[in-house]
């Protein structure tokens, strides 16, 4: 029986496993994937803490040449030499630049060293190029005149120019409606520039395009119009030259240019403004009646829009003109006008002017006590405006008018020898001398 048991056991025994060793290798088999997580977890560690070469170039290399790198490495070769042109062109004029100018200014960077305008740089001109391989020319010229607009600061102007230029002086895409923005825009930077010829070739340019394509810009104004608006003042600016040469023929055939441009423009300030200027022109060749003419539409224009500064200006051109014919009752009638709408709308230092002139003309009529009253006028406008200058040009005029008021009086005097005038001239003349007397006094003391 014991045997038989025993055999039991063996059979049974070969089935069960061996409790010591086996956990002895369970242990070590689990032991291993322990080692190898480890292993792999410190090479992970140690490969995210590795940075990549595109990392390090960014890290060691210059914003330029990151920036040039990308552009090189997405194939925008063209806008790569384009842009490095430009930077390589910006440090020689720096370079160049006198030591005093604002241009050699070490507070202002260049533009490689100003990220987002270099990165708007090259996002844009990459773009362009790739609608310049499409045959996209209008989506080309879009991107060009964003970067044109996009400079605008004063000292970007010759990058400004640049992309201008660049969108609108191409051989495919030049009459799109961004090329045609472009020379709009041009024309206006020219102008604030003195380029006047310039600018003007611009707006002209402009206009031509605009009018066979119908063109809005960004703002939804109709490009012919706002090139015109731009050629009105650049006729303006162009016949001041002429005009203090006195070459009158000149300076009128562009101001009547100007003119023509304003009265298409619709707008009606600048129409306005344009009869005004062609006003002044002509009260200054002696023509009054056509002066008067272009004077009397401005003062309608501004009837119209409500500009009470405008009618007043009118006012006080007209009066110039009248008194220049000697007709002395319209001239006082217009400045009486000119005070009346200067005052009730609050215009001080119009207001002021235009006592001062009426002033004047008083006193040209010998009514010194009239004039005497507005100066008066004048002298207490110009101390609420605070103008000092004003102040002391009414103090003179006050006292001048008060000076040949007196005159008048003891001048008068003379001239009758009555008794009761020359009982008045004693008692002027003690007045004088007790006058006198104090002030030397008075400086003698001091």
């Amino acid at each position: 029986m014991d045997a038989a048991a025993a055999a039991k056991r063996r059979r049974a025994g070969s089935l069960l496993p061996e409790v010591t060793s086996k956990r002895g290798r369970s242990s070590q088999n689990r032991a291993k994937p322990d080692n190898e997580s480890l292993h792999t977890s410190s090479e992970w560690d140690e490969s995210a803490q590795v940075a990549s070469k595109r990392e390090i170039a960014l890290f060691r290399n210059s914003l330029k040449q990151n920036v040039c790198v990308r552009m090189l490495q997405e194939g925008n070769h063209r806008s790569f030499s384009e842009l490095f042109y430009l930077l390589q062109a910006e440090r020689d004029r720096r370079a160049a630049a006198e030591p005093s100018s604002a241009l050699s200014s070490e507070l202002r960077p260049l533009l490689e060293e100003q990220r987002e305008k270099l990165e708007t740089v090259r996002l844009h001109m990459c773009e362009a190029e790739q609608a310049e391989r499409t045959g996209s020319w209008p989506a080309m010229c879009e991107h060009r005149l964003f970067l044109g607009q996009f400079f605008s600061a004063p000292e970007d102007q010759l990058l400004s120019l640049h992309f201008f230029h660049s969108c609108a002086d191409r051989e495919q895409g030049r009459s799109s409606r961004p090329a045609t923005e472009a020379r709009a825009c041009m024309a206006e930077l020219y102008l604030q520039q003195g380029e006047l010829e310039e600018a003007r070739q611009q707006a002209e340019l402009c206009i031509r395009q605009a009018e066979d394509g119908g063109w809005l810009d960004l703002s939804g104004r109709p490009l012919r119009l706002r090139a015109r608006q731009t050629l009105w003042r650049i006729y303006d600016q162009l016949a001041v030259a002429p005009m203090d040469a006195a070459n009158y023929s000149e300076a009128l055939e562009l101001l009547h240019k100007g003119y023509s441009m304003a009265t298409e423009s619709d707008d009606k300030q600048i129409e306005g403004e344009a009869a005004h200027r062609l006003g002044l022109a002509y009260q200054r060749t002696g023509d009054h009646n056509t002066a008067k003419k272009f004077f009397n539409t401005y003062m309608q224009i501004c009837v119209t829009m409500n500009d009470a500064g405008g009618i007043g200006k009118a006012y006080k051109a007209m009066a110039k003109s009248m008194e220049s014919e000697g007709n002395m009752e319209e001239t006082i009638r217009c400045l009486e006008e000119l005070v009346h709408i200067t005052r009730i709308n609050g215009l001080l230092h119009n207001l002021a002017d235009a006592c001062l002139l009426l002033g004047n003309i008083y006193c040209t009529t010998s009514h010194y006590i009239r004039a005497l009253e507005f100066f008066i006028q004048g002298y207490e406008v110009s101390c609420e405006t605070g103008d000092v200058s004003l102040q002391q040009k009414a103090q003179v005029l006050v006292a001048r008018a008060r000076a040949q008021s007196l005159l008048g009086t003891y001048g008068a005097d003379v001239v009758s020898a009555s008794p009761g005038a020359l009982r008045r001239l004693l008692v002027w003349k003690n007045t004088r001398e007790t006058l006198g007397a104090q002030s030397r006094l008075h400086r003698a003391e001091s």
